[in-house]
């Protein structure tokens, strides 16, 4: 089949994919995007139905394990065997099925699905879809809300632990990526019931922003009885999307996963 995935690649060493989260682009990883192409060949993916990705001709994949048939026909297409990758939320629990289908080298899994309750599902999604909603906005609305440092936090308090760290545009790219996510009602409702319950042999770390607001922090203590032999760091400050809180650090933990040759970072605990 063509490939019909929209993604960003640079840098170069072995592969790390990069996967997003419900919602939102493959522009969420730019704060880390150069630090982790200093060392690795990154490609950052709009998921299907996603960022600037269409939903497939044939429909979106129905349910988790024809989600990870279909990154793992993305990977082929690319040319990629067994790269490492790493996810947040949505593609954190990608990420870790990926892992547990043998089909990557290394996994990090920052904030993951797969670890809440159905009602702490149901809020997850119930906050996402209001922003959604507030996205739609005149443009020239959103524009003026978003710079403000107050608007943003308001718009975003959410998502990020540290709001007034987005820059405007990309603001208004993520609020842009919300608003136009063709899969976002699909995907949710496929991910009603979902918890992980692989059993990874390859390298995986579980990472969890202390402040986030999606999908708590409190979710980490499940995923550390059900991933023993996983890593688990804490992201001391961060929220569900800590690439703009704190990019050293979420930088250090993957490249901590990776195994990356020649890496000195910042240690995570």
């Amino acid at each position: 089949m063509a490939l019909d995935i929209v993604f960003d690649r640079r840098g170069a060493g072995e592969p790390l994919v990069l996967l997003h989260g419900i919602g939102h682009h493959w522009r969420a990883w730019l704060p880390v995007l150069d630090r982790l192409a200093a060392v690795h060949d990154v490609i950052a993916l709009d998921l299907p139905g996603f960022g600037e990705s269409p939903v497939p001709a044939a429909g979106l994949p129905p349910d988790m394990r024809a989600v990870v048939a279909a990154v793992a026909d993305v990977f082929a297409e690319l040319g990629l065997s067994r790269p490492h990758v790493a996810g947040n939320s949505l593609g954190g629990a990608i990420a870790l099925e990926l892992a547990a289908a043998g089909a990557v080298a290394s996994a990090t899994a920052i904030s993951p699905a797969g670890f809440c309750t159905p009602a702490e599902l149901r809020w997850a999604i119930g906050v996402l879809s209001a922003h959604r909603l507030a996205a739609r906005l005149p443009e020239p609305v959103l524009r003026r809300v978003l710079a403000g440092v107050a608007g943003r936090s308001a718009s975003f308090g959410m998502i990020f632990a540290r709001p007034a760290l987005v820059p405007v545009e990309a603001a208004l790219a993520d609020a842009r990526a919300l608003r136009g996510a063709r899969a976002f009602r699909a995907v949710a409702r496929a991910g009603r019931g979902y918890a992980f319950a692989g059993a990874p042999a390859v390298p995986v770390t579980v990472a969890w922003g202390t402040r986030d607001r999606i999908l708590p922090y409190r979710q980490a203590a499940l995923a550390r009885q059900r991933l023993p032999g996983a890593r688990h760091v804490d992201l001391t400050g961060c929220g569900h999307v800590p690439m703009y809180d704190d990019p050293e650090l979420v930088a250090s933990v993957i490249l901590g996963t990776t195994g990356a040759a020649g890496f000195h970072g910042r240690p995570a605990g």
